[in-house]
């Protein structure tokens, strides 16, 4: 991906920075970014800077047109480069707008559906005019909705996904002319070259096995492979999907599920002696000391806290599965955080709609959002360094591990 320099000036970073004025701050920020990203694009294209005389020269400016751009920090003014005798292209707008186009258009829907609320209907007036029908908003919809589809259906990597991280939420979705709860399942991959990758997301009716199972079928048939550990909740219906789809790979309890569960389960005033003594558990720095760690700690409040005890007891293999990788991937491994990340961002946009007025546009806008989210992420640096995985992986006992 391309480098580019960007400069602020002292104007605008007091702008940015007054309190009574950040939004008009930030979207101004936004404003001088983007402009000078498209000035570094036309350059690009050029293969030549301003004035600059050059054999290589691909072609000359011609000025610049204004293009608005709206989103939720305002209303930001771009000055689009033109190329004499021939065309300026950028994906830039296309990939900033997705994500917004998705949010847009699932509020016009519940415009034109009749189950807006006031202020989704002062939004959308503002943003897209106050006229609009049910055609207008399917022939956008036609837009964007087989772009998000093809990326959700696509084949995955032809590299093998040795860690995955899966969790769901639940969104209210208009069906029938009632308004129901269904589950998002959420799966994220990490490749052996230690990338992130989203590798998609499914509506079900329920968070039950067998949409569970129904989710990890579909992964496979688009490639999904070489899964060596695979970290969740606790769900039942999940763990029992992962054992049948997904044998010989070990499961991984997220242990911020796994501490709350033993917190709740605690009496309160020791709540904070037994976190401190679970969390020593869970950071041990191998399954040995774990095990001491927790047999000293059932010892200590066997009677007082018989049932955070059981429960710890119970999920202590699950939870600490990851002690028997190396150390540098425990930490990343341990939890299902980094999908709890996405869904935070996926649960800002539902405070906007509250309820999806259907299941299209659960698709679209969650899709929109994961798609940008994967670009950054293909862009981006590496997640984890996987070269001591690898060697571990080749040096460990050959041994057939399963979920337990």
């Amino acid at each position: 991906m391309a480098q580019y320099q960007i400069n602020l000036d002292s104007q605008l970073l007091h702008q940015l920075f007054l309190g009574n004025a950040q939004d008009a701050g930030v979207a101004k920020l936004l404003e001088s970014v983007l402009n000078q990203i498209l000035q570094a694009q036309v350059t690009e294209q050029l293969d030549a800077q301003r004035y600059e005389r050059t054999e290589h020269r691909r072609g000359y400016r011609n000025g610049t047109y204004p293009h608005q751009l709206h989103t939720r920090i305002g209303t930001i003014t771009l000055s689009v480069p033109r190329i004499r005798g021939g065309k300026f292209t950028t994906e830039l707008f296309a990939r900033y707008q997705r994500s917004e186009q998705a949010l847009i258009l699932t509020m016009m829907e519940m415009v034109v559906n009749g189950v807006s609320t006031r202020k989704v209907s002062e939004v959308t007036e503002e943003l897209c005019g106050t006229e609009f029908s049910k055609s207008t908003v399917s022939d956008l919809c036609k837009r964007l909705d087989p772009i998000v589809t093809a990326w959700n259906n696509r084949p995955l990597s032809d590299s093998p996904f040795p860690f995955v991280l899966v969790d769901a939420l639940y969104l209210k979705v208009r069906e029938e002319g009632r308004v129901r709860s269904r589950g998002v399942m959420l799966g994220i991959g990490i490749h052996t070259d230690g990338h992130r990758e989203v590798l998609g997301l499914m509506l079900g009716d329920t968070e039950s096995e067998e949409s569970w199972t129904e989710f990890f079928s579909w992964l496979k048939t688009r490639g999904l492979r070489g899964v060596d550990l695979i970290v969740s909740d606790d769900h039942g219906g999940l763990v029992r999907s992962i054992r049948k789809q997904l044998q010989g790979v070990t499961w991984q309890r997220c242990q911020t599920h796994f501490m709350r569960n033993i917190l709740d389960a605690s009496p309160k005033d020791l709540k904070e002696e037994i976190h401190a003594h679970v969390r020593a558990i869970l950071e041990a720095p191998d399954p040995q000391t774990a095990r001491m760690l927790l047999n000293q700690t059932i010892a200590a409040y066997g009677e007082k806290a018989s049932k955070a005890m059981r429960i710890l007891e119970a999920g202590f293999d699950d939870a600490t599965a990851v002690l028997s990788l190396p150390e540098k991937y425990r930490k990343r491994l341990r939890t299902t955080n980094s999908v709890e990340r996405l869904n935070e961002e996926i649960r800002r946009r539902e405070r906007v709609i509250r309820i999806f007025p259907n299941r299209e546009s659960v698709i679209r806008l969650i899709g929109a959002l994961l798609m940008e989210q994967d670009e950054k992420w293909a862009a981006g640096k590496k997640y984890l360094d996987m070269a001591e995985y690898h060697e571990w992986r080749e040096n460990r006992p050959k041994t057939t591990a399963k979920v337990t």
